[in-house]
């Protein structure tokens, strides 16, 4: 996979392409000059020498086959939870259609309204098939990283509102922005060692280092892998760190209401910025 920050963009004639961002994003990319690339995911990419600039920000994957999340990943979260933390990461799923851009409004569901939530996440793309893959070797099925948000319908999470249905609270379509780009793992010495920021409307909600998360990305990837073929292209949010707006105090302030922008920026990846749109 030959690229340094893949990006996918529409040019100012409207067409689509894959490109190679050679500095570190800021913004919106808007306008930003690319190289070209050729290829896909599937078939890995190709540098064509030649450069566009960005008009429309896209998703940096098309599809994928399914995006696993991870639930209690950081150790002050868990105290702020008071969960007790556990032997294994806790996995849930969403569907391929949760997935949406970096730079998308995420449209919410009148029943999703009440006690919608945020949790900014380092995110992980698989760039070929993994199957009992052990920790060592794991990260060399990293095609990417990025930054995501893994938005969440409390009232279908929680156990008294509604029997504690992790993967129904979060599968809503758009719930799962990430970008700007996948950044190469050739870029990221140490995924347990970045800064990941979350804001509403510009406030800080979380702020930590990845190097609070109590399952480690390799170890994440070998636990996933086990029995189970992982597909290139698969999403893994590795779960967010303390500040949720679950457990803001007054009790239900920190929840989102319609119009609210969430940021979710990992230093050297590059940020997500969606707004809620109440339908």
């Amino acid at each position: 996979m030959s690229f340094q920050r893949l990006v996918r963009f529409i040019n100012a004639q409207g067409a689509t392409s894959f490109g190679d961002l050679k500095s570190e994003p800021t913004g919106d990319l808007t306008g930003a000059e690319v190289e070209v690339l050729e290829g896909d995911i599937e078939k890995g990419f190709r540098g064509t020498g030649r450069t566009d600039k960005i008009q429309k920000l896209l998703c940096p994957v098309p599809s994928v086959p399914i995006i696993i999340c991870i639930g209690l990943n950081y150790q002050k979260h868990a105290t702020e939870a008071n969960l007790r933390v556990p032997p294994y990461p806790v996995v849930f799923t969403k569907p391929a259609d949760a997935l949406a851009g970096p730079l998308d409004a995420v449209s919410i569901h009148p029943d999703a309204q009440g006690m919608l939530d945020y949790e900014g996440e380092l995110t992980v793309v698989i760039g070929k098939d993994a199957k009992n893959v052990s920790e060592a070797d794991a990260l060399q099925y990293v095609l990417g990283y990025t930054a995501g948000n893994d938005v969440s319908a409390r009232h279908f999470q929680l156990p008294d509102t509604s029997g504690g249905q992790f993967c129904y609270a979060k599968s809503f379509d758009g719930f799962a922005p990430i970008g700007p780009c996948l950044v190469s793992p050739a870029l990221v010495p140490s995924p347990q060692n970045l800064r990941l920021v979350t804001r509403v409307n510009g406030e800080v909600r979380q702020e930590t280092s990845t190097s609070d998360m109590i399952f480690s990305v390799a170890r994440i990837i070998s636990h996933l892998s086990r029995g189970t073929t992982l597909r290139r292209g698969t999403v893994i949010q590795t779960g967010t760190p303390s500040g949720v707006g679950l457990f803001m105090e007054p009790k239900g302030s920190g929840f989102l209401k319609d119009g609210d922008v969430v940021e979710v920026a990992i230093d050297g990846i590059g940020a997500v910025r969606n707004k809620m749109l109440f339908e």
